[in-house]
């Protein structure tokens, strides 16, 4: 069996998928490009968006499906439909969370023009608030050190790639949530990806973000 996924040559979207692979023992290909080359990879994908995977003659479209995918033949959805509950809704508000951010995102990314300082103020902390304290409070409750008692999952896997990106842009947001380095720590401490974080390829975080640096 062979997995193939498709993304740009940077981590955030695509990377909970490389990390399930990783820790399931599942050799996968990785496929990327950079932004320059988009245009053509687009016409090659299923909905003009990446990621997307390749498994088994099917291909799954979206991060969100393909994380679930993953998540449910590997072990990473949760030991049962509350649990699985769980790690969907933290996932939702994790997702609303970056987009009620992207006014700000866009701006410090390059993409669009506006006030950098004054959305940061407006959009970015404001949505920032409207999701890690509920999960705070998630991972409080779960009292595994994870989303849900059972362990590690792939709700789990995308939040840390957020907050990676964000600490990143502003080094005020772990001061801000003093508990997310010690969470992004325990979460890529897992044996089954410890080894693969501490040597994976140096992409870009995002593409908001600034070239790659150890973190």
């Amino acid at each position: 069996m062979v997995y193939k996924l498709y993304y740009f040559d940077v981590r955030f979207l695509a990377e909970p998928a490389r990390l399930m692979l990783t820790a399931a023992g599942e050799k996968f290909e990785d496929v990327t490009w950079s932004r320059d080359e988009w245009e053509e990879w687009k016409k090659k994908s299923p909905k003009g968006k990446a990621p997307w995977l390749e498994v088994d003659g099917h291909v799954i479209p979206e991060s969100t499906a393909i994380n679930r995918f993953l998540g449910n033949r590997f072990g990473f959805s949760g030991k049962d439909e509350y649990e699985r509950a769980i790690v969907d809704s933290v996932a939702d508000v994790m997702k609303d969370a970056f987009n009620q951010a992207k006014p700000y995102l866009f701006v410090r990314g390059g993409f669009t023009q506006g006030d950098e300082s004054k959305l940061a103020t407006d959009s970015f902390w404001p949505a920032m608030e409207s999701g890690f304290p509920y999960i705070k409070k998630v991972l409080d409750e779960s009292k595994s050190g994870f989303i849900v008692p059972s362990g590690l999952t792939w709700a789990d896997l995308w939040i840390v790639e957020n907050i990676i990106m964000y600490r990143d842009l502003l080094h005020e947001f772990s001061t801000r949530y003093t508990w997310v380095d010690d969470y992004v720590n325990r979460v890529h401490g897992d044996p089954r990806i410890k080894d693969y974080v501490e040597s994976r390829k140096h992409y870009r975080i995002s593409y908001i973000n600034g070239p790659v640096r150890k973190l």
